[in-house]
Formats: C-alpha cells, structure tokens, sequence
C-alpha cells in the first residue's frame, strides 16, 4: 500500500474539501478555537516561540492564527501539493522526509498523517523529533475514530488510512510527550511539567 500521491491534491481536491462551503471540511470558527487553545496553552507553558513549521499547511489556516498570537514568530509553510506551492507559494516538501537547517519551536500538522502508508507514517513520526525542539500540535484520524462514529464520514476523504492510534502514539512518544488535545512536546524542551501535565507514559 502506498502513501497519496501528488496528483491526489490538485484544484479540484481543494474545491471539493476546502472552498466549496457544501462540502468543505473547513470550519473557520472550529480552527480559531483550535488556535486559541493550542497557542495559549503552549503560553501558559511559556514556551519560547520564534519560528513555527506548518508542515502540510493546505491552504494556510494557521497563518493568520500564529500572526495574531505570536506577532514575533516566522511562520513557515512546507506542502506536497504542487497546485497549492504554485497558488500560496510554499515550501513544497512531505513530512516524511523534509529537513530544516535547524529545528523549529513549534511544528504543526493538521490532517496529513493518515494519507501516508504505515511504513511512510513511522518515518514521519521520527522526523518529527528532528523538525520539533518545543512543540508539536497533531490532528489526525485514527481506525478508532471510524469504530466511534466520532467523524463524519460524508465530509471525510475515503482514501484516508485507518491507523490506530496506538501507532502514532508509539511513533510519537519516542521524542514527546503527550500533553493532550493533539500537544506535544519535546522530552528535550525546556520546559518544566507536573507528573499530570502529561499523558501516563
């Protein structure tokens, strides 16, 4: 089995998941919440944040986000998708093997694991520890998401891979730790947690 291909997210992808307001996945009012919480939390972390690496970043919903709460940070695009480079003008690059000169403070990851093949995912779950010395925020669905009913399944993409969760917590934690709603943090950082700040290990 093989991860998504590039051809997979070109114009009409996007039209279908992103700018057709019947179809779109896109929830303007949902990523303020997310940003909110996540920024803040990383905040009440005290969390030195400068450069931010939205790997994956789509049409770039987390821009705007991170200028608004962190007006000093350099927000960075990297995404697969050759329409999307062209019409936004990121990075093109796949969290599976994209390499930065030095790592950032915060990645970000929204939505793009479970189009990666279990070989691909592993690696990039290990790249993360080399793009992330702070934070990392993941959102992806996992097999136990489709068992819930916990997604709706007329808005999700049906070529998605049901991974379990178990594999990107594995994957993940090798670097991390998990601090939950999607936050993670480097076992590296600086940064000083109570035993339940995090996730039992």
């Amino acid at each position: 089995m093989k991860s998504a291909s590039d051809s997979w997210f070109d114009e009409a992808y996007y039209q279908r998941y992103y700018f057709d307001k019947k179809t779109s996945v896109v929830d303007p009012m949902h990523i303020e919440r997310l940003g909110s919480f996540v920024c803040s939390y990383l905040k009440y972390l005290r969390l030195p944040v400068h450069r931010v690496l939205d790997v994956g970043c789509g049409i770039g919903l987390w821009r705007d986000v991170i200028a608004r709460h962190f007006p000093q940070a350099r927000f960075h695009g990297v995404e697969f998708s050759a329409y999307l480079c062209e019409r936004f003008g990121w990075e093109r690059g796949s969290v599976v093997d994209y390499r930065a000169n030095k790592p950032f403070d915060f990645v970000i990851c929204q939505g793009v694991l479970p189009y990666l093949s279990p070989e691909d995912l592993k690696l990039a779950l290990r790249n993360f520890g080399a793009l992330s010395q702070g934070a990392l925020y993941i959102e992806a669905v996992s097999h136990e998401d489709w068992e819930r009913e916990t997604l709706d399944e007329t808005l999700t993409d049906p070529r998605l891979f049901r991974h379990r969760a178990q594999l990107y917590r594995r994957g993940l934690s090798r670097s991390f730790n998990e601090l939950g709603g999607g936050v993670w943090l480097n076992r590296d950082a600086p940064v000083p947690l109570f035993e339940l700040e995090s996730a039992a290990r």
